[in-house]
């Protein structure tokens, strides 16, 4: 079987550029996620963020992380210094404003997020050990390219290997398509999720089963009669009207179903029923993954939701064999999500869960503690869903 392009695992490359610094005289130290040879940016245990840069022209230079804007303070020399509030465990994007322009931290690696390449800063979690890089067997993660008869273009996804893939070469491997979320990318779960980490440690403990991971790129924004409504709903939180209108995953089903699935399946040593591919995604990826699975639970025996919505009585009643094809259904959010979440939109997720439990499907419920709408909260999540599937 030729592979296409494979990738020394890039994206574990850059998790594990861990140059941090000796520990300073206030308690911040280099963050895993800064460039190489670089001591700026900077956590401490409170979970605070320090930045820094020359910038001697500006007039005003912010620290832009969690949706707050924290000003930073000059020195003579035009050094430009400053700190954040303590911020939730795990990776976030940030950037920094300097006189009105939001512009990446040059001392950060780059990540694509919020539809750009951009900052991002790891803040230590108590959980860590779940994606650490650690000396257990490796899979590998590559880019593999394809041509979309869907999108008559090139595409890329990039795949993930399990441990043994390459020595034992008559054994064929479940498959999960995972995805990103809004604003995000293929590179996303493998970057800023770990993915590949996460499953290494898993197989390495006996906790999971080995399969393939499938990362493409599932990017949708509205065009022609889809423009998102301007005016919200009253209260705030979900827009106007019927959001997402009808037909949004369309184009990334139909990619998925007559390209990826079957390329994946000619090049891989896959298992190619149902009972060997599964299908989740983070909040955007979540609801693809919602809208897919319920139209077509003949394609996938697992189901995961991290962040993405929930399945309800009513949905099932309207797609009846999905409780019958459907293995496992994994809904997942963080506790602050859960906390701040506006009723009226989909329906109470657990509730939801908990009712399809009781029609007789197996599903699982899980709540990442003290995470919002973030990456720790999909990084834990994956790694209990990984647990689940294919068993």
């Amino acid at each position: 079987m030729k592979h296409k392009i494979i990738m020394a695992v890039f994206f574990t490359a850059l998790f594990t550029l861990t140059n941090a610094s000796a520990q300073s005289d206030d308690g911040f130290v280099t963050s895993s996620t800064t460039q190489q040879g670089k001591q700026f940016p900077k956590v401490n245990a409170e979970g605070k963020v320090k930045v820094q840069i020359l910038a001697p022209e500006a007039k005003l230079v912010q620290l832009d992380i969690g949706g707050v804007k924290y000003p930073l303070t000059k020195d003579t020399s035009g050094l430009w210094t400053g700190e954040s509030a303590p911020q939730d465990e795990g990776f976030h994007y940030y950037q920094l404003n300097i006189d009105g322009a939001s512009v990446p931290d040059p001392g950060s690696l780059y990540f694509y997020g919020a539809s750009r390449w951009g900052s991002g800063i790891e803040i230590p979690a108590k959980d860590q050990d779940i994606y650490a890089l650690k000396n257990v067997p490796h899979g590998q993660v590559r880019e593999h390219i394809y041509f979309s008869k869907v999108n008559n273009t090139l595409r890329r996804n990039f795949v993930y290997t399990p441990p043994g893939y390459e020595q034992n070469t008559s054994k064929r491997y479940p498959v999960l398509y995972l995805q990103h979320g809004g604003g995000e990318d293929e590179t996303g779960w493998a970057s800023q999720g770990h993915a590949n980490l996460i499953m290494d440690n898993l197989i390495a403990e006996g906790k999971a089963v080995p399969f393939i991971i499938v990362m493409d790129n599932g990017t949708w924004r509205p065009t022609g009669n889809q423009q998102r409504p301007a005016a919200p709903a009253a209260g705030g939180g979900r827009p106007a009207g019927n959001w997402p209108p009808d037909g949004w995953a369309d184009n990334f089903k139909k990619t998925l179903f007559e390209d990826i699935i079957p390329d994946i399946d000619a090049n891989f040593r896959t298992i190619t029923d149902s009972k060997g591919r599964a299908m989740a995604g983070l909040s955007m990826g979540g609801m693809q993954t919602r809208v897919i699975t319920l139209a077509d639970s003949d394609k996938f025996d697992y189901v995961g939701m991290f962040s993405g919505g929930s399945i309800s009585p009513e949905d099932v009643e309207k797609n009846p064999d999905f409780v019958k094809n459907t293995a496992l259904l994994f809904v997942s959010y963080g506790s602050r999500e859960l906390e701040n979440r506006r009723q009226g939109f989909g329906g109470d997720p657990k509730e939801n869960t908990n009712m399809l439990a009781q029609k007789g499907l197996k599903t699982s419920f899980y709540v990442s503690p003290e995470t919002a709408h973030e990456w720790q909260s999909w990084r834990r999540s994956l790694h209990q869903f990984a647990q689940l599937a294919f068993k």
